[in-house]
């Protein structure tokens, strides 16, 4: 109601006049006067000299209008700015992801998001899914990307593409050549893996135990960085997403297949979803898409 009010104020004092300024509001003058009237009641003071051929201002009037002309340009700068977020001239967006996700999916990711929405600004954590899901709970996370077969209450998690483990090994590695490995063939392999608190290595554990082996495990890291870098210098493979391949290394496929894991988009049940997350929902959608 008071903003109205300071409109109405404005609008008399910027033509001078009741009468042009119900004609430029589309109002009628009666109601004009009574909304003004009822903002100098409320303030208790008069706003506007009256007595003459034209409407000016009282001296409190003056003082009163420069602060409510700032209110006005505020609100109006606030519109603005709502409509550049709907709009994603402008936005932000605090992102989550698994060490092993982050390998492979956030550079697509960035790339389509910068092409398409340049205005969007990312916080991208790295970070393990258990925290992930504790930094969702707190709203210190607006979205992530983890897995979607732990379930949890509070967590909605939308599925996106499996992620398949392969053995990656150096390209001159005798064992890359192999394009299929048995868990047999795998547990005399010299290993490099990720450490226990990585799923991928809690999957690669189950795999051999219920074949009654053991992993050969030489190193251990917990990061997917290093051992891409270790593997490409020595004669050590390792077990990650096929995805994290790159030149200079090979892969092969495990018989039986080791566990599919279900990649998700992960985010706090009912919270409230912006302009940017909509959109950035859509790209993640493409991107895990393309690597099906």
């Amino acid at each position: 109601m008071l903003l109205r009010h300071i409109r109405y104020l404005t609008a008399v004092v910027d033509n001078r006049s009741f009468t042009r300024a119900a004609q430029a509001l589309h109002v009628s003058q009666p109601a004009l006067s009574q909304q003004i009237k009822e903002l100098e009641d409320q303030l208790g003071v008069q706003l506007l000299d009256r007595s003459g051929r034209e409407v000016r201002p009282t001296d409190t009037g003056v003082v009163y209008l420069r602060y409510a002309r700032h209110v006005l340009e505020q609100l109006d700068e606030a519109a603005r700015a709502v409509r550049d977020v709907e709009d994603l001239s402008v936005g932000s967006l605090r992102l989550g992801v698994t060490p092993t996700v982050a390998h492979y999916l956030v550079g697509p990711l960035v790339e389509r998001v910068r092409a398409r929405h340049p205005g969007i600004e990312l916080s991208i954590r790295v970070t393990s899914q258990e925290d992930m899901e504790s930094l969702l709970r707190s709203d210190a996370l607006d979205v992530g990307f983890g897995f979607g077969d732990m379930p949890v209450d509070d967590i909605e998690a939308t599925p996106l593409h499996k992620e398949r483990l392969a053995l990656i090994a150096r390209a001159d590695t005798s064992s890359a050549f192999k394009p299929v490995v048995t868990p047999a063939e795998l547990s005399t392999l010299p290993l490099a893996l990720l450490d226990a608190s990585f799923s991928t290595r809690r999957s690669v554990d189950r795999y051999l135990a219920a074949k009654r082996l053991r992993a050969n495990v030489v190193m251990e890291a917990n990061s997917v960085a290093v051992l891409l870098e270790v593997v490409s210098q020595t004669d050590l493979v390792t077990v990650l997403p096929l995805s994290v391949a790159r030149a200079g290394l090979s892969t092969a496929r495990f018989r039986p297949e080791l566990e599919l894991r279900p990649a998700a988009l992960l985010r706090r049940r009912g919270v409230y979803e912006t302009a940017a997350m909509r959109a950035f929902i859509v790209i993640a959608r493409e991107v895990s898409a393309a690597l099906v």
